[in-house]
């Protein structure tokens, strides 16, 4: 399969363009979303596509949508997206998109820690909490907390998304939706984690998003525990006090460390090597966690 930096769709009316997905009209309740093989990495575009990486964060979505639908309902209809575009279009969506009920998304990122790491490790050091959550004293970076918090965020249109406090978002959107965002966040995270831990994977942190029906029940949408909203980390190499290597964007984000960029656009060209091995340690993550491996 070709590498897909952006799709090119003409059929359907275009919605959006995001850091990863082209989203597109699928008449006036549904979308389909192309997941190309775009790489963000602080919140900036590279301008290499990853090959594989869009099948492999549909593939693992649609994996866990399956297995936690039981927690909560998710955006899936079941339609093939190759039925809603033109013949000489399919091969753009194939493998790599969904068609998904049209949702009303909520204005937050519903993030899960398990492990202290990334900005939640920079937080701790500097005030000894993760948005507002006091945590004990003496944590090492990696470690595993001892318990999951949920640690929202802002979703951010451009530029970084912020941290901000539970109480925070009870005034975004109110103190019932915004418990059963939380408790549900956590439940789909002990899920996940319990399952992974015995694929020998650790999942340190995800986010998630959700959206409301018109009937104002909440819905799973968006991605869900893929590499890209995922730190996943495998077990036999996990050692306390450092961040240990992992199957996500880390591997890019640790290289791009190395140049002298200030993390702002336009985004340096990453070398053959570290694409091959960032394409390779997503589909890594794949097989380990479910099994599956692409066509």
């Amino acid at each position: 399969m070709a590498a897909l930096y952006e799709s090119t769709i003409r059929s359907l009316p275009r919605l959006g363009k995001g850091k990863v997905r082209d989203i597109y009209a699928v008449g006036g309740d549904k979308m389909l979303i192309v997941t190309t093989d775009r790489l963000s990495a602080f919140d900036v575009v590279l301008p290499d596509p990853i090959p594989d990486k869009g099948p492999v964060l549909t593939e693992m979505a649609n994996f866990w949508f399956q297995r936690l639908a039981h927690v909560v309902p998710n955006q899936l209809t079941g339609i093939d997206p190759e039925t809603v575009v033109k013949p000489e279009e399919r091969e753009q969506v194939r493998g790599r998109a969904i068609v998904v009920k049209k949702l009303k998304p909520l204005p937050i990122e519903a993030v899960v820690r398990g492990y202290i790491i990334g900005s939640g490790w920079k937080d701790y050091q500097k005030t000894g909490s993760i948005c507002g959550i006091e945590l004990p004293r003496g944590l090492q970076q990696a470690q595993q907390l001892p318990q999951p918090i949920f640690t929202p965020a802002t979703k951010a249109q451009s530029g970084h998304d912020e941290n901000i406090s539970f109480a925070e978002v009870e005034t975004l959107i109110g103190r019932e939706l915004a418990s059963k965002v939380r408790d549900v966040s956590i439940r789909l995270y002990q899920e996940a984690a319990a399952y992974a831990a015995k694929r020998g994977i650790i999942i340190a942190d995800t986010k998630f998003e959700f959206g409301l029906d018109d009937k104002g029940e909440l819905v799973l949408i968006d991605e869900v525990l893929t590499a890209d909203s995922s730190r996943f980390w495998p077990a036999d190499s996990y050692r306390l006090g450092v961040s240990p290597p992992s199957f996500d964007k880390q591997y890019v984000r640790d290289y791009l460390e190395t140049l002298d960029w200030n993390k702002t656009p336009p985004a340096p060209r990453l070398p053959a090597e570290v694409i091959r091995k960032t394409s390779e340690k997503y589909r890594e993550a794949l097989q380990r966690l479910t099994g599956r491996t692409l066509a």
